[in-house]
């Protein structure tokens, strides 16, 4: 009972303490299909193919594609034979095979059988054999020959629990009977002892010329002369009871084997236990249903619950601490075989090749920044003080808190630097023990980070730059201090490399030169870090190879002395700050003893490293599926992925698929484009393995695409070529039609212009001729205007005349009369005057007066009278000549000398004037003689 508990103990410890490979696992979710994965197979071009319920799944590296069972049954089997991929399910099998636009098409080889299948057969194994594909049911196999594509079957009594390929020998175990081989196309017992007919076989290997099988239950048999011998292996060893359910030999002579419930058991080629891989180590599911190992020797699983596969291979191993213990990894070292971690929990250790987990070293709980071998004293610096280990034991020499690094003085052999919280400090070597001697006077900054020349120290402060000390012979006392403020930074760091200082930040790195006392910028390793790539300036020295690493984005870079003296090799590695998941600002790799052997600290365990496994393999990158769509459906249909293809006019969307099957847990792949044609520059590098063209011009393209993992760029450029033709209204036809309509069209525009120009020469002329008559017709209109006011200035002369004439004859008259009444008063006897006042009255009154007023009215306003004589033909000579002098405006006084006679008498002669008029009482005399 203490045996076994102890037993269960040693492999508890020994599970969770593993440095295990990259796992990446693939949810139900993740491939779109249903939990359970029967078998697996890939293909030529590095695609897997994985038999599901729900039927053949399709992994390019990139993309997921489900093509369902040709009878919606449970898929149990696939494998891929050129460029065939053959399936089987419930009640039927045949094969896949890719058409003209890269999708799969199934063709049913059990419809064509000239016999008919059992009732409820499945087909679980599918091997090929030269020219034949063997199918294997519960109760039959199946033959196919691909040349002659005919089908035999051979029978059994009872079940058929499973088929094995050994060498080029087809072997099938059938319950209760024992194990058998397939001999000239009929079955052949081979094996019949207990083992075989209790137990279930997993799978026979064959090792040189003997045969081994692994059992269910009990582990691995031998042939043995025709028996089978029980074949101890590490499996026998496990502390819990194994049942295994799938099993391969893989390339290197080790053995994969898949348990019921217990995860993956890796086996060397003599049978010990390499490794044990279950669900608390980071697979999807402990049920492994079927292994397969691919081109690069990764291990897929078909799991119960997912796929997952493992970089068995990979140059990079992970230790997760699962318990929490450990912590995270500030410092590592290996010393006389025993690997010493420094975490944030205290100081930790195990022997190297052993798979225990680690230890806490009494007494150093709490942080430990750095651990350093000098002179072959281990040195712990610690939050505490500062510690020497020796195996399992740490002793602590002094308790000055806070020692953050110990660096030795070259020419003083007995002391040691120690940069702590409030400065630097020495140690010094008494008697084979080291001491703390004393404190640095006269500079008390943190000293994380300083390295020395001679007497010179140079301290990094993040935030105020690097100080550079002169101290004395002693070490006891600063002569002076100085600044370089001009470089500074967040997570910079500072180190000593072949003698030189070096000085790292966001903006380079640089070196110090004796000569001037500065920095100045180094090119080569400044070329390391670009705006994008700067991470942390943290650089480790591996003394035990004179190597440098630097830490970037997407790198660490290993730097080494080259071939010709004072130059610098620079190896990249591909560990990305994601992959590395480390704290930045505290990087820290350590050297494991073994060439291009490392360990690389992270924030929940730690990564090892074989840099000698990071070599350049050939890739390529492959067009795994072109689409094309019109504007209006947006609908996407599939095109073939051989080149020059043409695309009508409306098919201007066109969508790239592309993939390169690496499968890598830790280096996806990125990838990179061009559409020459129309986007001739290349695209950023980018994981997305899809893009889309929309509205694209008509015209010939080549789409142009290539991957890139880590640093290597893929041996190929994969292309397609294609063009979108031109709209119907640009088509030839169409620019035909528009040279005739062209044609046409300048024929119609020039009779247009032709008979436009005509009617405008005709309009022209009429407009001339209208113009020439209207120019015409304002002459006569210009000389009617000019006789008028000739008239009128004729009738204003006649009319001033008139009036003239009209004022003369009343100026006359009334002088006369005026004469004639001075001589009848100044007269007594008026017969001596008699004569004089007849002639006198003769002058006032004769006719002659008024036909010269009459001629002049008569010039000045001729129709006046007629119309007077017209519209009254009744008046007198007296009234029209009353008339006139009332149209010239007279009043009744002016008129009235006139006629010789008084004012009286005129207003009767108007008075009777009106009556025969006919005016009525409102009706003004003058003004109805001014109107006619």
């Amino acid at each position: 009972m203490r045996y076994t508990l102890c037993l269960l103990l040693f492999f508890s410890q020994w599970l969770l303490s593993q440095e295990l490979p990259p796992i990446q696992n693939y949810t139900p979710s993740d491939y779109q299909a249903e939990n359970q994965n029967w078998a697996l197979s890939q293909a030529d071009d590095k695609v897997m193919y994985i038999a599901n319920n729900k039927g053949l799944l399709q992994f390019n590296g990139a993309d997921w594609t489900l093509f369902p069972s040709p009878n919606e049954s449970i898929m149990r089997s696939v494998k891929v034979v050129g460029d065939r991929i053959y399936t089987g399910c419930y009640m039927e099998f045949g094969y896949w095979v890719r058409d003209g636009q890269g999708m799969l098409r199934y063709t049913s080889l059990s419809a064509d059988m000239q016999e008919d299948l059992l009732e409820d057969e499945e087909f679980w194994g599918i091997f090929n054999l030269e020219d034949w594909i063997v199918f294997q049911s519960l109760k039959r196999i199946y033959i196919y020959n691909i040349q002659t594509e005919s089908i035999n079957s051979i029978d059994t009594e009872d079940t058929l629990f499973r088929m094995f390929k050994v060498s080029n020998e087809i072997y099938f175990q059938e319950n209760g009977k024992g194990v058998f081989k397939i001999d000239n196309g009929k079955s052949k017992l081979v094996y019949d002892d207990e083992v075989v007919l209790t137990d279930e076989i997993i799978n026979i290997f064959q090792e040189d010329e003997e045969l081994y099988m692994l059992t269910k239950h009990n582990g691995f048999y031998r042939d043995n002369n025709g028996v089978l011998n029980k074949f101890p292996t590490g499996l026998d060893d496990l502390p819990k009871k194994i049942t295994v359910y799938s099993a391969i030999r893989l390339n290197d002579g080790s053995y994969a084997l898949g348990t019921i419930s217990n995860g993956l058991v890796l086996l060397d080629a003599d049978g010990a236990l390499l490794n044990h891989i279950d669900q608390i180590k980071g697979l999807r599911n402990n049920r492994i249903l079927s292994l397969m190992e691919d081109r690069d020797n990764n291990i897929w699983l078909g799991l119960d619950n997912g796929v997952s596969y493992v970089n068995l291979k990979s140059p990079i191993k992970v230790y997760r601490d699962n318990k929490g213990v450990v912590g995270s990894i500030y410092a590592a070292v290996v010393k006389d075989g025993i690997l010493y971690l420094g975490t944030n929990q205290g100081l930790f250790h195990k022997e190297l090749d052993s798979d225990f987990d680690f230890t806490l070293i009494e007494g150093t709980q709490g942080q430990v920044w750095s651990l350093q071998e000098i002179d072959g004293t281990l040195f712990c610096c610690h939050h505490s003080g500062t510690y020497i280990v020796e195996g399992n034991a740490a002793k602590r020499i002094t308790d000055v808190e806070g020692a953050w690094k110990i660096s030795p003085l070259p020419k003083h052999q007995d002391l040691l630097l120690q940069g702590n919280y409030d400065g630097l400090y020495v140690l010094e070597k008494v008697e084979g023990n080291w001491k703390l001697r004393n404190k640095i006077d006269g500079f008390g900054n943190s000293s994380r980070y300083f390295e020395t020349l001679g007497n010179k120290v140079f301290v990094n402060h993040e935030y105020k730059g690097i100080f550079k000390l002169d101290v004395d012979n002693d070490f006891s006392h600063v002569n002076t201090i100085s600044m370089d403020t001009l470089i500074k930074g967040s997570e910079s760091g500072i180190i000593k490399y072949r003698n030189n200082v070096f000085y790292a930040y966001r903006e380079g790195v640089y070196k110090y030169q004796l000569e001037s006392d500065a920095f100045v910028k180094d090119s080569l390793l400044s070329s390391i870090y670009n705006q994008d790539e700067y991470v942390s300036g943290k650089m480790v020295l591996d003394q035990n190879e004179d190597n440098l690493w630097l830490f970037t984005n997407s790198n660490i870079s290993l730097l080494s002395e080259g071939s010709l003296a004072d130059t610098l090799l620079v190896k990249p590695i591909p560990l990305t700050e994601d992959m590395r998941d480390g704290i930045v600002g505290y990087e820290n790799i350590a050297n494991l003893g073994e060439e291009g052997k490392y360990l690389l600290g992270t924030t929940s365990g730690y990564i090892t490293l074989d840099v000698n496994g990071f070599k350049n393999k050939n890739f390529r990158v492959q067009i795994g599926r072109v689409e094309k769509s019109d504007k209006q459906s947006r609908e996407w249909a599939l095109v073939g992925t051989s080149s020059n293809a043409e695309f009508g006019s409306a098919d201007n969307h066109v969508r790239f698929s592309f993939f390169t099957p690496e499968y890598y847990k830790l280096f996806k792949p990125q990838y990179q484009y061009q559409l020459e044609g129309i986007y001739n520059n290349w695209s950023n590098w980018s994981e997305s393995y899809t893009t889309t063209f929309e509205n694209l011009p008509h015209g010939d393209y080549t789409f142009r695409v290539r991957a890139k993992i880590g640093d290597q760029i893929s041996n190929n450029v994969s292309t397609f070529t294609f063009s979108i033709a031109r709209p119907w209204y640009i088509s030839n036809v169409m620019l035909a039609l528009y040279l005739l309509a062209f044609i046409l069209g300048s024929f119609l525009i020039h009779q247009a212009y032709r008979r436009y120009y005509h009617k405008r020469q005709h309009k022209l002329i009429e407009k001339n001729k209208r113009d020439m008559e209207l120019a015409k017709a304002q002459n006569e209109k210009e000389i009617i205007k000019i006789k008028n006011e000739q008239l009128q200035e004729e009738f204003r002369s006649k009319s001033n005349e008139l009036a003239a004439s009209t004022l003369s004859i009343i100026r006359k008259n009334e002088l006369l009369s005026k004469v004639k009444d001075q001589l009848l008063s100044s007269v007594d006897d008026t017969s001596s005057i008699k004569p004089i006042i007849k002639v006198i009255d003769k002058n006032i009154t004769q006719n002659d007066d008024w036909e010269l007023l009459k001629e002049a009215f008569n010039n000045a306003d001729r129709k006046f009278l007629k119309k007077l004589k017209k519209a009254h033909p009744n008046l007198s000579p007296n009234d029209v000549r009353l008339c006139a002098y009332l149209r010239l405006n007279l009043s009744s006084k002016e008129i009235a000398p006139l006629f010789n006679i008084s004012v009286r008498s005129v207003e009767i002669k108007r008075y009777r004037l009106r009556k025969k008029m006919d005016l009525s009482h409102d009706d003004n005399l003058v003004d109805y003689i001014l109107k006619l």
